[in-house]
């Protein structure tokens, strides 16, 4: 009679440890599955920030500034003598 209620405990601790494995593996592949989610999307935020450097360095440019004021806003550049520097 003992023996058969420590079987009866060994395969309850068994039952249990092979339950555990189970939800492990389940808990570790859906960990996976979000980490591919959070790296995919870290790429594509990547992707983004390189064409949005690429863009400001593009409006930021120092040609595309004065074309910009020249032919829009019809600016000109003043003479060298007209020129006031201001000191801080």
């Amino acid at each position: 009679m003992v023996i058969h209620r420590l079987l009866c405990v060994l395969g309850a601790v068994l039952l249990l440890s092979a339950l555990s494995v189970i939800y492990s593996k389940y808990y570790t592949h859906l960990l996976f599955i979000d980490i591919q989610s959070q790296e995919k999307q870290l790429d594509h935020y990547e992707i983004e920030w390189g064409q949005l450097q690429l863009e400001l360095s593009m409006l930021t440019e120092q040609n595309r500034i004065e074309l910009m004021a020249r032919d829009q806003l019809r600016l000109i550049m003043p003479l060298r003598e007209k020129i006031i520097y201001i000191n801080p």
